[in-house]
């Protein structure tokens, strides 16, 4: 059952970096790109369309990831204080940590890209996109190396 649960949890992060990556390149790439550049590419997809998807899926790996999260303290975390893997263990409650502000920041994300597009509200949407696809990118990593080091069923 956890292992099912994590492999979820990993596919739904995936799809929030995927969304949350594009959405911070298309905000953050120069509206005056070459033509047919990568940059133009990633703006000719309208950035405020990922938000709602952003939200959802930053939800449901929240959840998911608080049930795994009580096989990971019961399970493999013992096992990683045993073996002194403390570099490896900073990084995961560095995560804890990230995604809580995260979901701290999640109704002012939502709410920026609900307001119509305006320059003073481009630099809040911006930073707020940035710093949401960090922590999505440093959680999945994070678990990743977590993972590797010892993880469920091992």
């Amino acid at each position: 059952m956890a292992t099912a649960l994590l492999i979820l949890h990993g596919l739904i992060a995936v799809a929030l970096i995927g969304a949350l990556t594009h959405q911070a390149v298309a905000t953050c790439a120069p509206s005056r790109a070459k033509p047919h550049s990568f940059f133009t590419r990633f703006r000719a997809v309208p950035a405020a369309a990922f938000t709602n998807t952003v939200v959802v899926l930053y939800v449901t790996s929240f959840l998911l990831g608080g049930i795994v999260y009580l096989y990971f303290k019961i399970d493999i975390q013992p096992y990683l204080e045993r073996d002194r893997h403390w570099s490896a263990l900073g990084l995961f409650d560095l995560k804890e940590d990230f995604v809580a502000i995260g979901l701290g920041v999640l109704p002012a994300y939502w709410c920026s890209w609900l307001l119509p597009p305006a320059d003073q509200h481009r630099q809040i949407r911006t930073v707020l996109t940035v710093v949401l696809a960090f922590i999505a990118w440093w959680s999945f990593l994070a678990g990743h190396i977590i993972n590797n080091i010892r993880g469920f069923g091992s």
